[in-house]
C-alpha cells in the first residue's frame, strides 16, 4: 500500500542506558546483526566503561548517542524526573553535557553521533537551544515531533514506540494496544496527518526487558526489515555501517 502510493517509511532504533557489556547487550547486538538493523545505543557518559567500547567493536551496525551525563534526577520530588530540566543553572548543565559528549567521542570515536538523548526524555527548551554551543546537532525524546527543528540548529528526531509498561511496574504493554498504536501512527503518516519525514523510532531498554518485551522487539525489527516499504535510516545522515 505504501509503495503503491510512492511512499517510504523511514525507521530507526534507539536503546537507552548502556554502561557496560552485559548478556542483555550481547542479545541486543545479536538482534541488530540478525535483522540488519542499525542500533543507536544511548550511553550514559560518566559511568560508561572502556569494556563497552571494546564490545561494540564487533557490532558494525552500532552507533553511540550521549544519554545525559550520569542519569541523575535533579527535579523536585513533586515533579517528573529530569536530569536536564529547568531545575539547575544552565551553565552547570551545559558543562555536564559538554563533558559527556567529549567522553563519548573519546571512547567511541567515529561511532559517536551528536544526537543528545536526555534521560527520561525530558529537557528544557533553554538547554535544547544551547546544544549547538557544545557541539550537538540534534535531540531525541519521545512522541511525534512538533517540527523538524526544536531550536535553531537543533534537529528533532524522536522515538514513537516504547513497549515497556513503565506505569504498571514493567513488563510488556498489552500487545493489542501496541499494535493499535502502531497502526494508527502509520495511518496518520500515510495520510499526511503527521510528519513522515521524521524517522519512526522504536525505543527499547535492554537492561530491563522481560522475555515478552524481547519477543516484541524482535517482531518489530523483523517487520521493518522485511518490508519493502520501510527503510532503516541514520537519523542525522551518518553511514549505516562501520567496519
Amino acid at each position: 500500500m505504501w509503495r503503491d502510493e510512492g511512499l517510504r517509511l523511514p525507521v530507526w532504533w534507539r536503546d537507552d542506558d548502556a554502561v557496560e557489556p552485559t548478556p542483555a547487550l550481547e542479545r541486543l547486538m545479536a538482534l541488530s546483526a540478525g535483522h540488519g538493523a542499525p542500533l543507536h545505543l544511548a550511553v550514559i557518559p560518566k559511568p560508561a566503561t572502556e569494556r563497552l567500547a571494546d564490545a561494540l567493536q564487533s557490532a558494525p551496525l552500532s552507533r553511540v548517542l550521549p544519554h545525559g551525563w550520569q542519569h541523575r534526577n535533579h527535579a523536585p520530588a513533586d515533579q517528573k524526573k529530569a536530569e536536564f530540566g529547568a531545575h539547575r543553572p544552565l551553565t552547570d548543565m551545559l558543562d555536564e553535557i559538554a563533558a559527556g559528549w567529549q567522553r563519548i567521542r573519546d571512547m567511541f570515536g567515529e561511532r559517536a553521533v551528536p544526537l543528545f538523548t536526555p534521560p527520561w526524555n525530558r529537557i528544557s527548551a533553554e538547554v535544547i537551544a544551547s546544544l549547538p554551543g557544545v557541539g550537538l546537532r540534534a535531540v531525541s525524546t519521545f512522541g511525534p515531533r512538533k517540527g523538524q527543528f526544536s531550536a535553531a540548529g537543533v534537529l528533532q528526531v524522536n522515538t514513537h514506540v516504547d513497549p515497556i509498561a513503565w506505569h504498571e511496574g514493567g513488563g510488556l504493554v498489552d500487545t493489542t494496544r501496541l499494535d493499535a498504536q502502531m497502526a494508527s501512527d502509520l495511518l496518520q503518516r500515510r495520510s499526511g496527518q503527521s510528519d513522515n519525514s521524521e524517522p519512526y523510532g522504536l525505543l527499547t531498554h535492554h537492561l530491563v526487558q522481560d522475555e515478552a518485551t524481547w519477543d516484541f522487539t524482535a517482531r518489530v525489527l523483523e517487520l521493518f526489515s522485511a518490508s519493502d516499504a520501510a527503510a532503516w535510516v541514520s537519523p542525522i545522515e551518518l553511514p549505516a555501517r562501520i567496519g
